[in-house]
């Protein structure tokens, strides 16, 4: 009988794998192997980058990370410093603060800081200035007491504002609270005080500055008013209002005001005497070209026999073509500069320019042009390539009233003690001069002279006119108004000094603005007809 075969079986097929299986086992192990040892590999490498960044958070940057946290939790809130009022020479106030406390709404934090008020107005712009927020170049710069500039802090622009920032800026305290993940406030941890800055009071008189304001009447010019005796400024005012200041910054030929120069110098440097004089016959001619005066030009008429107080009086061009021949370009640089023209005053204010006193040198360095004698005569009325501001006028005229002594003009009150600082200096000029001067100058603010708008003003009002030709931007001929003045003559408490740009002649513009100005500081009850200004007038 045959044995039952059933062929391969299932256990035979896994027998027979086995037995082959001996090759490939020695591959599939070492395979494995590998993978475990790459996965261990692996795995390391993980929790070693797992270890070294929970060092380093906890380690080397745990402080700053809780730090950060416990800025989400904690938080500074400033509390801005009220600046420093600003007041005029009688306690009104220029500059004041409104406090401003409002929420964000996003987080419920109080912000509390102070807005600035400015009671005067635009009549003011230019003796206070105003505020606006620090520029990218500004942030970081040092305040009081190292209080520094973040973005969003406001800071000084112009006048006062700015020339004592420092002071009125005060230093800001803040608040150190806990806040909720909403940003609610849980807590108040501290609170540092904020240090008000210091009140600043000014020489300004804000009536009349008001009255200057009031009377330039949106016209492009600039008023200034001091006090000849102490340099105190009592008005200054620039218009239109915007931030380009021209009582300090800007420069206009003078004009027939110059004249005051020319004769100081012909007279200090003793080119010609106190009897001078010399018979106007209406024009000099030199060469092809001709020298006129004005009453000639317009009239058709001549003065005649003119000396010093006349030729001040009734400003002849002709006289004073002579003086200045006589007394030459360089001495009546010399005397500008003295007097103060030409130079910067340091008064308290940003933004003040020298302007320009010509010479022949300084016409062949700068131009490469021969100096003539036409250029003499030119400046010596006023016209030439002089330019000067309307505070260097002012500081002029002071010299006269103040009996030849030059005050530094100021803004800030300076006190020590009972007695108040002055910085002025004697300009050497002999009382005879000074007398000359002074007499001219009551002349042309009295009938017959050039400034009619003043005539009869009580008290008796010592000034001169000036109409300063310029070249306009059309090309064409224009004139700027210029008056200088002081009162009362005998004994001046202020001297004013007003400019018109392009307004026509000084005794019709700059006049009436010096009227009503002087009205307003001597309260006088003024009826003067302005509407109908008319007469003869340089």
């Amino acid at each position: 009988m045959k044995r039952f075969k059933p062929g391969i079986s299932f256990g035979d097929y896994l027998v027979k794998v086995s037995s082959r299986g001996k090759v490939r086992g020695s591959v599939e192990p070492q395979l494995g192997v590998r993978l475990y040892r790459w996965l261990g590999v692996v795995v390391t490498l993980v929790m070693g980058l797992l270890v070294v960044r929970m060092v380093s958070l906890q380690l080397i940057s745990g402080g700053r990370l809780r730090v950060l946290a416990d800025e989400n939790r904690i938080r500074q809130i400033k509390l801005g410093a009220p600046r420093g009022k600003i007041y005029d020479r009688n306690g009104q106030v220029l500059a004041d603060n409104r406090r401003v406390v409002a929420v964000q709404a996003d987080t419920g934090l109080t912000l509390d800081g102070w807005s600035r008020l400015y009671p005067v107005g635009p009549a003011a712009a230019h003796v206070v200035g105003y505020l606006s927020q620090v520029n990218p170049d500004e942030v970081g710069l040092l305040g009081r007491s190292s209080d520094k500039y973040d973005l969003g802090d406001l800071i000084g622009r112009g006048g006062a504002e700015q020339q004592y920032e420092a002071s009125l800026r005060g230093v800001d305290g803040g608040r150190l609270v806990e806040v909720d993940s909403g940003g609610k406030v849980v807590r108040e941890m501290g609170r540092r005080p904020a240090v008000a800055g210091q009140d600043l009071h000014l020489t300004i008189d804000a009536s009349l500055q008001q009255a200057a304001f009031t009377a330039l009447n949106g016209r492009p010019g600039a008023v200034v008013a001091t006090n000849p005796k102490t340099g105190e400024v009592l008005a200054l005012v620039s218009s239109p209002n915007e931030e380009f200041n021209r009582v300090i910054g800007g420069v206009y030929p003078p004009g027939s005001t110059f004249k005051i120069v020319t004769a100081i110098a012909a007279l200090a440097e003793d080119k010609l005497k106190p009897s001078f004089t010399y018979v106007d016959t209406g024009i000099i001619s030199v060469g092809k070209f001709a020298y006129t005066n004005w009453y000639f030009t317009q009239y058709g008429r001549t003065e005649g026999q003119t000396g010093w107080v006349k030729g001040l009086t009734r400003s002849v061009d002709t006289f004073f073509y002579k003086v200045g021949e006589y007394t030459g370009p360089d001495l009546l640089a010399k005397w500008a500069n003295n007097l103060g023209l030409g130079v910067i005053s340091g008064l308290d204010l940003p933004g003040e320019v020298t302007g320009l006193i010509p010479t022949p040198k300084w016409k062949q360095e700068a131009k490469g042009e021969q100096w003539f004698l036409g250029n003499t005569y030119q400046m010596a009325i006023g016209q030439s390539d002089l330019l000067v501001t309307p505070l260097q006028l002012n500081i002029m005229t002071g010299v006269i009233a103040a009996a030849g002594s030059k005050c530094q003009p100021h803004l800030a009150q300076i006190r020590n003690s009972k007695f108040e600082i002055r910085n002025c200096e004697d300009v050497n000029i002999s009382s005879e001069i000074l007398d000359i001067v002074r007499a001219g100058m009551v002349g042309a603010c009295s009938g017959g002279g050039t400034a009619f708008p003043l005539f009869n003003f009580t008290p008796q009002v010592a000034c001169k006119t000036g109409t300063a030709e310029y070249i306009r931007p059309d090309g064409k001929m224009g004139t700027h108004a210029w008056l200088t003045a002081f009162a009362p003559a005998d004994d001046p408490t202020i001297a004013i000094t007003a400019v018109v740009e392009g307004g026509g002649e000084g005794s019709r513009v700059a006049a009436p603005i010096v009227r009503q100005v002087l009205a307003k500081y001597f309260g006088v009850e003024d009826h003067y007809n302005y509407a109908a200004i008319s007469g003869v007038g340089e």
